[in-house]
Order: C-alpha cells, then sequence, then structure tokens
C-alpha cells in the first residue's frame, strides 16, 4: 500500500495527535497519508467524512476511533470501495483491528502488503409509509425498528419473503448483520455470528412472550416489519440505521430489508483477532 486516508474522531483525538504521529511514521517510510481536514466534511453533509474528497489513488482508509466511527465511515465510503483499517482510540472494540500500542507494527504490515481483506455484508432498509418510500438506506450492524415515547410493548408484524412469519409484543426489532450480530443483537441475547458469514439474523427487543427466539435466514431473504395496533389508537415508533439515521414510524408503516448489493472491506492483519476479541470480550479481560 502506498497511499493511506486518514479518518480520526476528534473527540477521541482533539488535537489530532495520533493521526499526525501516523503521517510522519508513513512519510518516513516514503508512503504518502492523508489526514481528512474539518472542511472536507461539513457538518450535516456526512456522517464521517465526504467521499469526493478522498484522493483517487488512496490504498487504505486508517479509521482512529471506535466502533462507532468505523461504522460512520463505513457508510459514507461505502460506494467508494476503499478497504478499512480500523484503530481503537477507545474501548475494547469489535470493528477496529488494533489498539494504539500496536500501530506501528501494523503499518508495517501493511506497507509490505501483509494483510488479508475481509469482506462484510450490509443491510438496505426502504422505510414506507402510506404507500410510499420515504427513506432508503444502508446499515452495517443492524436496521432497528423500536418504541418512541413512552415505555409500552408494541406489535410488530414479521414477513419473510412476503411470508407471514409471526407476531411479535415486544420494546422492538433488531434486523442484524453477522458484524452487528456482536453489537445490539448481543445485549438482546441474540446469537454470535463470524463477521465473514452473510445471513440475517432477526431479534426481539424485551419479548413480552417466554418462546420468543431469534431467527437466522439465508442473505436471500427479504424480511418485513410492520407496526401492528394495539390498544392506542395511534403507535409511536422510530427506525434506525446502525443507531444513527432514524425516521418516526406509526401504525401500519413498514420496514422492509434485504441484504444490499454493496459490501464494506476490512484489511486485517491478523486472521483470529475476531476470534481473539470476542475471547477477551466474554473473559472479561
Amino acid at each position: 500500500m502506498k497511499h493511506f486516508y486518514v479518518i480520526t474522531n476528534v473527540q477521541k483525538d482533539p488535537e489530532q495527535k495520533v493521526a499526525q504521529w501516523i503521517q510522519k511514521y508513513l512519510q518516513g517510510r516514503d508512503v504518502a497519508c492523508t489526514i481528512q481536514g474539518e472542511e472536507e466534511c461539513p457538518l450535516g453533509s456526512y456522517k464521517s467524512t465526504n467521499p469526493e474528497k478522498v484522493p483517487a489513488d488512496v490504498d487504505c482508509v486508517l479509521v482512529l476511533g471506535g466502533d462507532g466511527t468505523v461504522l460512520r465511515a463505513a457508510r459514507d465510503l461505502v460506494d467508494r470501495h476503499l478497504p478499512l483499517f480500523g484503530v481503537n482510540l477507545g474501548t475494547l472494540g469489535y470493528l477496529a483491528e488494533v489498539d494504539q500500542e500496536h500501530i506501528e507494527e501494523a503499518l508495517n504490515h501493511l506497507i509490505l502488503d501483509e494483510y488479508i481483506k475481509e469482506e462484510h455484508m450490509m443491510l438496505k432498509g426502504g422505510v414506507w409509509q402510506g404507500g410510499r418510500e420515504i427513506l432508503s438506506d444502508v446499515s452495517l450492524n443492524d436496521i432497528v425498528i423500536a418504541r418512541s415515547g413512552r415505555i409500552h410493548v408494541m406489535d410488530f408484524q414479521i414477513y419473510v419473503n412476503d411470508r407471514f412469519l409471526n407476531d411479535y409484543s415486544a420494546d422492538g426489532i433488531i434486523i442484524s448483520t453477522p458484524t452487528g450480530s456482536t453489537g445490539y443483537n448481543l445485549s438482546a441475547g441474540g446469537p454470535i455470528v463470524s463477521p465473514s458469514a452473510s445471513l440475517i439474523l432477526i431479534t426481539p427487543i424485551a419479548p413480552h412472550t417466554l418462546n420468543a427466539r431469534s431467527v437466522i435466514l439465508p442473505d436471500t431473504a427479504n424480511v418485513k416489519v410492520v407496526i401492528g395496533r394495539r390498544k392506542e389508537s395511534e403507535e409511536a415508533a422510530e427506525v434506525s440505521f446502525d443507531g444513527d439515521t432514524t425516521v418516526e414510524m406509526t401504525c401500519g408503516d413498514a420496514v422492509e430489508i434485504e441484504k444490499a448489493q454493496s459490501t464494506v472491506q476490512f484489511v486485517k492483519v491478523d486472521q483470529i483477532s475476531f476470534l481473539e476479541t470476542l475471547r477477551r470480550k466474554m473473559s472479561g479481560t
């Protein structure tokens, strides 16, 4: 790799000391490195960075921060098809490949092309109200449909490939990718799936029944979640894409979800990094 682009979380690297150290180190090895400037990401225009400002000859995007920073960068750059390499500047996450202590070693591997690329699937979701699609977006982790406002149980009707699957009385429904299986899905009691797999997971949030379980579907499935009606005349709900983009919903509104055509490439310098991270998370170390 000969040209890197650095996206940094300014809250975790406020003076860009880590980003500038990386740039200086790479330039000292005769490798180009461009750091994203604030002017390249106007407030409200993008979640992380303007993909049009990333130089055409960039080989890899270094994302400094945590899982949230990586998620935002992945969604913004999805159409550029650039491989991402995460550097963790916060608590232990699943998407960042290395922490600060191992940056130099990782950069050496990348410069010498000693790495592998791992494809992660994404989800595409369309929000429907009154027979028209009001929003279409992609997510790397999950699409969550949940109650909004006061605390109460809601009814969700789930269809798979236009066939009725089940009714859930719950606080919400998580539609997750394997990458997102270690996020909200895990907190809600869903299964852990290797991020390199290609599956769609459905997990209810705080279901009001003892026999509600997660459902794992092939990546060819089309999932539709409809907001049902209880005693109240209207139900207030909200759909969110990777915990970021949100839209208000009510009775009869629906979200249609399927595997996105685009994928995200992650650069790995350690083939067992996910398993190691999982072991450390599960053991509390």
